[in-house]
């Protein structure tokens, strides 16, 4: 599969203008077969990226005193829990909060209350904060998210990802997609067979097919 995902990503790199702004590379996936209904049925991973994301990550933490001042050391936005509450009251805010990062963080005490009043923000968009116990350095945590996809079919045949980014190399990508790919067909049953149609594209350029081969 690794040529054929390679072929795809090179023709959806060429056949895309440039841009103004780093596209992201996305593979999406059309499964057949399956019964999302069912919600051992979903998909749900994360999957490390062997080339990396190939553009920054933004890492957010609520978190305060001692463990607020390691994550700023890291480089971890750090959100005060006080403010929780009112970021639930505030749709608006809550909304763009979850867009400006793409992972989230928090102490172990402040995880009910993030649940409590940005569950319903959170949680639709897979970004419901990783806790971080009190003996754990969130650097350490935030770096290994730095290289992480996250993969979710929720109730949905067709679902995509990022695995990269235009200004990596062709190979690296191919790799990064080989392991999304690797992962979600693991978790079918007939594993290829249960894919419907894959697709690669940047950003905002055309889908090129991916030739699939069970």
């Amino acid at each position: 599969m690794k040529e054929n995902l390679q072929s795809a990503i090179q023709s959806a790199i060429e056949q895309a203008p440039e841009r103004s702004f780093v596209e992201s590379i996305e593979i999406s996936f059309t499964i057949r077969d399956v019964d999302l209904k069912v919600p051992t049925n979903r998909i749900q991973e994360e999957v490390r990226l062997p080339s990396g994301r190939g553009k920054p990550v933004k890492i957010a933490m609520f978190a305060g005193g001692e463990m607020a001042a390691k994550a700023k050391k890291a480089g971890i936005d750090v959100i005060d829990p006080t403010t929780i509450e009112d970021l639930g009251g505030n749709r608006q805010k809550a909304r763009k909060m979850a867009k400006n990062f793409d992972f989230f963080l928090s102490e172990i005490p402040h995880m009910g209350t993030v649940g409590r009043f940005l569950g319903a923000v959170l949680g639709p968009r897979g970004k419901m904060p990783r806790p971080v116990p009190p003996n754990l350095e969130p650097g350490n945590m935030a770096s290994g998210l730095k290289d992480t996809a996250i993969v979710r079919s929720r109730d949905k045949v067709t679902f995509h990802t990022a695995v990269g980014s235009r200004e990596q190399g062709i190979e690296d990508l191919a790799s990064n997609a080989v392991a999304v790919w690797d992962r979600v067909t693991g978790k079918l049953e007939r594993g290829a067979g249960n894919i419907r149609s894959c697709y690669v594209k940047t950003s905002m350029g055309p889908a090129i097919k991916v030739e699939v081969v069970e």
